[in-house]
């Protein structure tokens, strides 16, 4: 694997840290600027809804940038958000913060995916990728728990200052290690807006919303479950968010091989297998340990789904992928915040701590579906996934080119 994903993975992680680390630090910043925990909670949502808005905005501003460039602007634009954050003198500017630093996550992971899989062979695409995402889930095993105490004994302003010291790293690191890679002439933002109208497209992006909603109307309220249901004391909260940061890992490292061989046929499972743990949660939490072995198997087979999504997209997207690479990031923030939602839906209406498993698996059913539904569909042309991406190889190969593959190779 090239030297770049390095890169790549050490930007990923800054971004991973700053999405989750608001949600342990809620308290701490509430007491700061006198407000309650609930008014705190809207800058997680601040957030999300930066990267909602910023993946196919600036994707579309920055469709002619060379990609290179465009990645260390991005970072740039995430290093003053989180800068802001850390100096931000009221709850208005914080939330303002949030959004900023928000705005090119999903763009910089858009971008940062294609160039990922033009670094490397057709046959390893996926893997390179999922290299990239692994930055994210290590941020939820160390960056976020790290952050957290650092807040907590620092004060909140300390970890932003921190992540923003994160992301003058990535800069430098993207700058000396990512190669420069020109823009296809022949794309511009008409390709990419109709490249992302297509329906394999749009159903890939449907896909994330539902079945990564599964994951999240379990993950926001892990915190309460481990402490109300599980019995474990508030202390031993980070130990489960950790856990499930290992499976997220573990997921990672799996889902780019078995992406590289079989992208539909992983979907496909990783759907199924995450909608039976999230029923299974519903009765191993009442047994500690059993509770802590499927944590860490949602945390896994959730973020299996992450990799062939992307791929898959992508891969629809043909000639210019880089907007509907992008919105798949949209699209799994609008699961985080749809998935919260429905799950604390759940236990508002009194159906208690382990409803959102329920509701989880429903959604991540109902993603399954429309996977299934959009396979179907792509059968009758059985068009060739050897890449699995966009018409490039590695760096340097004629953007016409394909490698053709069997039918067997996984559609």
């Amino acid at each position: 694997m090239p030297v770049a994903l390095l890169a790549l993975a050490i930007s990923a992680f800054g971004i991973g840290t700053t999405e989750f680390v608001m949600m342990g630090l809620l308290p701490n910043v509430a007491d700061d600027l006198g407000t309650t925990v609930p008014t705190a909670g809207h800058l997680v949502s601040a957030y999300a809804l930066g990267v909602v808005v910023g993946a196919p905005l600036l994707t579309a501003l920055g469709s002619r940038v060379p990609r290179k460039r465009m990645l260390l602007l991005l970072m740039v634009l995430f290093t003053v958000g989180n800068l802001a954050s850390a100096l931000a003198p009221g709850y208005g500017w914080l939330l303002a913060g949030r959004v900023l630093a928000g705005l090119p996550h999903g763009a910089f992971f858009g971008v940062g995916a294609v160039v990922a899989a033009r670094l490397v062979r057709p046959d390893r695409q996926a893997r390179a990728v999922a290299t990239m995402f692994l930055g994210l889930t290590v941020a939820n095993i160390l960056g976020v728990p790290a952050a957290t105490l650092l807040g907590q004994h620092l004060g909140w302003r300390a970890t932003f200052l921190v992540v923003a010291v994160i992301g003058l790293a990535s800069l430098a690191a993207l700058a000396r290690m990512v190669p420069e890679i020109p823009v296809d002439e022949r794309q511009g933002l008409g390709r990419e807006v109709r490249a992302l109208g297509r329906p394999q497209v749009l159903l890939g992006l449907l896909t994330a919303v539902f079945g990564f909603a599964g994951v999240f109307a379990v993950y926001s309220y892990l915190a309460s479950m481990t402490t109300e249901v599980m019995g474990f004391g508030e202390s031993t909260v980070t130990v489960v968010l950790a856990l499930f940061g290992l499976g997220m890992t573990g997921g990672a490292l799996a889902a780019g091989p078995l992406t590289d061989r079989a992208p539909r046929p992983t979907l496909y499972g990783s759907l199924a297998v995450l909608a039976v743990t999230l029923v299974a949660f519903r009765f191993t939490i009442h047994v500690p340990w059993l509770a802590l072995v499927t944590v860490v198997v949602l945390g896994a087979v959730g973020f299996m789904t992450t990799t062939p999504l992307q791929m898959l997209v992508m891969e629809k997207a043909k000639d210019a992928p880089t907007l509907a690479s992008a919105s798949n990031h949209s699209a799994f923030n609008l699961a985080n915040a749809g998935g919260a939602w429905a799950g604390g839906a759940a236990v508002a209406a009194g159906w208690g701590w382990t409803s959102p498993a329920l509701v989880g698996a429903g959604l991540a059913a109902a993603g399954l579906a429309i996977a299934v539904v959009a396979g179907l569909l792509d059968r009758p042309g059985r068009r060739a996934e050897a890449s699995h991406v966009v018409a490039r190889g590695p760096l340097g190969q004629d953007p016409g080119v394909r490698k053709p593959v069997s039918p067997a190779s996984g559609s």
